[in-house]
């Protein structure tokens, strides 16, 4: 019998999302003790495309750790009133893209997400590795 994974075709949107999860899963496994991760910034130069300079690695591992809710239970946390706006201005600079063709705007959105699914598992698995970096230990 094949396992779910190898089933499921390596593009598919479900191996993207389990992908992320199982890192994610891994990350909070390793990192007892997240408050470790307070003020500790990404280093740039190791970690280009993750890096982030208006988060730390406490703040980043909180947020990994909330997509990874919402990707599982479907529910969408409440956003305090800056995410809101922030949103909210997203939404507006979509607007000219919701008049494209359906087809094409799936596909769009598509591609979107496996792009925002894989920066994300590897953000995940950054801040794993940092982690035991700061810890003092190397796999």
């Amino acid at each position: 019998m094949q396992s779910t994974d190898t089933r499921l075709n390596r593009n598919s949107l479900q191996l993207a999302l389990r992908r992320y999860s199982t890192v994610v899963h891994n990350m909070e496994q390793t990192v007892l003790l997240p408050s470790l991760l307070r003020d500790v910034p990404y280093d740039e130069a190791q970690d280009c495309e993750a890096a982030d300079n208006s988060m730390d690695l406490y703040e980043s591992y909180l947020m990994l750790k909330a997509i990874k809710n919402t990707v599982e239970s479907g529910l969408f946390p409440m956003h305090d009133d800056a995410k809101t706006k922030s949103h909210a201005a997203l939404h507006k600079g979509l607007e000219p893209l919701l008049e494209a063709e359906p087809e094409a705007l799936f596909h769009f959105h598509l591609r979107g997400l496996f792009t925002v699914m894989a920066a994300l598992a590897n953000k995940s698995q950054n801040l794993t590795e940092k982690y035991l970096d700061i810890i003092g230990v190397r796999h």
